[in-house]
């Protein structure tokens, strides 16, 4: 993909979209073709380290107890959930909704994962947000801190995907970096990144779609 073309993309964007009273975030669209997306193994659902950030960091909650869940706290975790929480949670689906809706990524200790899938994988599921395993005896500061800068792409069984590349008060040549860094991990999950992308757009929160190719 030709960076030029996706800078001068979302510079167009930028200047074609209205000020608005709040920051508006940056968005690219994929829009795929010829790809059985009826196949869970053809589906993309990955986690895209962002190398200059989304602008507003992301919001990490973490299952953990004891020396891990005090770790997480010191790493940035944005929220701790304790076992007893677990029940707590399964047992107010709409408080188990509202967590899954408001934080963008979860953690987990490995042991407490079948738990996890048992008890609120109805609610997380769906939404794309099973949380990932904490080895045993490791500090989850350094993967907190990488989600924190992170977007997920998620193509579930529809051809048409989004996600955030930054903010509108971000430079154009860092927010197409971060487009560069989800194009490119699209292309590599695809058999002909030339016949599988249909095209690609870039838009401000509330500004027009402009066409990347």
């Amino acid at each position: 993909m030709d960076r030029k073309a996706v800078e001068k993309a979302i510079k167009e964007a930028i200047d074609r979209a209205k000020e608005r009273k709040f920051l508006e975030s940056v968005e690219i669209a994929i829009n795929l073709k010829n790809v059985d997306l009826s196949k869970p193994q053809n589906r993309i659902d990955e986690a895209v380290f962002l190398p200059n950030g989304t602008g507003k960091p992301r919001k990490v909650a973490v299952f953990a107890r004891g020396e891990t869940a005090l770790k997480a706290k010191e790493g940035g975790a944005d929220l701790i959930i304790s076992p007893e929480d677990i029940d707590e949670l399964a047992k107010d689906k709409k408080v188990a909704k509202k967590m899954a809706n408001e934080y963008h990524f979860f953690l987990a200790e490995a042991p407490l994962m079948p738990d996890i899938g048992k008890k609120l994988g109805p609610v997380l599921g769906p939404r794309g947000k099973m949380p990932t395993p904490i080895p045993p005896l490791s500090d989850p500061g350094p993967l907190i801190n990488r989600l924190k800068s992170s977007v997920k792409i998620r193509t579930r069984d529809k051809p048409t995907f989004h996600a955030i590349i930054g903010t509108r008060d971000m430079d154009v040549e860092k927010l197409a970096e971060n487009a560069d860094e989800i194009i490119k991990r699209v292309e590599s999950k695809l058999e002909d990144p030339n016949q599988n992308i249909k095209s690609i757009f870039v838009k401000t929160t509330m500004g027009p779609a402009i066409r990347v190719v």
